[in-house]
């Protein structure tokens, strides 16, 4: 079974390092982390910076959202949306968020008859100015 990389060029944000923003395999799309810049400014969305440009604070709700649009463009680009995606798994910054970030990823998925499998954990850090980074899986598959 071979493997095919997704990747919506400036539809989203390229990548930060070297990978593809997904890989199809057979019925089945892997999903890189996806951060909440945007894909026109190259900024993380839901940022305070002072006069230097050092990030003063962030809003996890506008971050939640921008992470969950990228996660759309690539669906979108691979045919698919969120009702296809089986699992995520999201990087919060701090668990003191999850009600916040919860609330927005509720308004993405809660409304489907079959909601995709969740895991969330808290780390140290993310990449670029993210303070919530999720990576899922979506089927092609559109019966059991």
């Amino acid at each position: 079974m071979g493997k095919q990389a997704i990747n919506p060029g400036q539809s989203a944000p390229g990548p930060l390092g070297a990978y593809s923003h997904a890989i199809r395999v057979g019925d089945l799309l892997f999903i890189s982390g996806q951060g909440c810049r945007d894909a026109k400014t190259g900024v993380e969305r839901g940022l305070t910076f002072d006069e230097s440009g050092k990030v003063l604070a962030y809003d996890i709700e506008a971050q939640t959202r921008g992470v969950l649009d990228n996660l759309g463009v690539v669906l979108k680009h691979a045919g698919l949306d969120y009702s296809d995606v089986v699992d995520i798994t999201v990087f919060l910054h701090d668990m003191n968020d999850f009600e916040k970030y919860n609330k927005v990823y509720a308004s993405y998925f809660s409304h489907l008859p079959v909601p995709p499998c969740r895991t969330t954990v808290q780390v140290a850090r993310l990449p670029g100015r993210n303070y919530i980074e999720m990576k899922a899986i979506a089927s092609f598959a559109k019966e059991i």
